[in-house]
Order: structure tokens, then sequence, then C-alpha cells
């Protein structure tokens, strides 16, 4: 009998060591587990509002004055080609004027991937009127001013830090600056930039460039 209990009692406490074990398991695991899932649940952090604003592209001073809603809005312009988002902004107006007396129109709505430098209605203002008049009336004196503010390629922001390219007059434009002040050979500032059209990239300039005569 003795023999028996000393069996039964060894047997219990086989069992009872057993099963705090695997509870003490069970805890760790299930403790792990809480660990494991709190840290997949953790919420990706929002981007910053500065983010948002940056996706947007546009940038400078100039911007606020492009309409808010309709076919003269950035939205709006994305939607047309170049010559036909112009004439749909009142900032570009007497731009759209000069486009139409060069017979510009279809050329540049044609284009395909092209960057034009825009100079906004007081660029127009700042050019002797004399000399805008003789321009205007000269189809093709003002096609080849136009034709040097048309790049045939995208540019994109980073590349006006530092650049230089071939405008479809031929001739070459330069461009400097940093941040979101830029500068076209060095005299007309960039005052709305990286404007998205269908076929183009539109950087709206203060001044007329002239092409080297």
């Amino acid at each position: 009998m003795r023999a028996t209990k000393a069996g039964v009692l060894l047997i219990a406490g086989l069992a009872m060591t057993s099963l705090a074990a695997c509870g003490g398991q069970a805890g760790e695991s299930g403790q792990g587990g809480a660990s494991s899932q709190s840290s997949m649940s953790k919420p990706e952090p929002m981007p910053s509002s500065s983010s948002a604003a940056a996706m947007t592209g546009q940038f400078g001073p100039a911007c606020a004055a492009v309409p808010k809603e309709g076919a003269g809005s950035f939205s709006g312009m994305a939607e047309a080609p170049v010559a036909t988002a112009a004439s749909n902004n009142p900032v570009l107006s007497t731009l759209v004027t000069a486009v139409k007396k060069a017979g510009l129109v279809d050329t540049l709505n044609n284009a395909k991937g092209i960057t034009v430098f825009a100079p906004d209605n007081e660029a127009f203002k700042k050019v002797p009127k004399q000399q805008l008049d003789q321009l205007l009336a000269d189809k093709d004196k003002l096609a080849k001013v136009l034709q040097y503010h048309v790049v045939g390629q995208q540019i994109t922001p980073q590349q006006l830090a530092k650049g230089e390219f071939k405008s479809l007059s031929g001739q070459s434009v330069r461009t400097s600056g940093s941040g979101e002040n830029f500068t076209v050979n060095d005299a007309a500032k960039v005052a709305c930039g990286n404007v998205k059209t269908a076929n183009a990239t539109v950087y709206i300039v203060d001044s007329v460039l002239m092409p080297p005569m």
C-alpha cells in the first residue's frame, strides 16, 4: 500500500509540474503574439501638409493669380494642349494674342513633351510700346521670339537649378536658381512654375525673353 501511495503521489506531482510548465509556455507565447500584433497594427505616419503641398507641383508668387476653378485653373489647364490652356488663363492673354498673330497655335498644341517659358501680361508691359508694336506687326520676327520661349523637352524644377536648353528658335536659354527662386537668362524670374498642360510644362516668367540677333 505504501508503495502504491508513493507512486500515486509521484505521478500527481509530475502532472502538476507538467501543467505548470505548459501554462508558462502558453503565457509567454500569448504575450509574444500580442507584441507582434501591436507592432503590425501600428498606423503609418500621415504625410505632412508641406509634403502634400509639394505634390501639387506649382510654385511661385504669381500662382495666386491663377483662377481657382474652371478651364484657366491648374486642373483645367492640365486637360488642354498648351496654347488652348494659355488662352483660358487671364494672366497670359497678351501672350495668347502674340501666339495667334505669329500663327503658332497649332504648332504649340500639336507638339509633344515641350516646355514653355510663358511671359505674363506684366512681362509684355515692360517692353517699350513702340518696340512691342513693331514686334507684333512683324510675323516672322514675332514667331522667332516666341519660339525662343519654347524648349523641345519637358524641364523639371530640379533641372532649372543650372541648365542650358536649346529652344525651337535654335538658340539656347539658360536657367539657374534653387528652391522656388529661378531665373531664365539671368533676367526673367519664374513667377509661377511647373504648371502642367496636356502636352507641356509651363513656367510663367515676368519678362519677355529676347533671342540674340
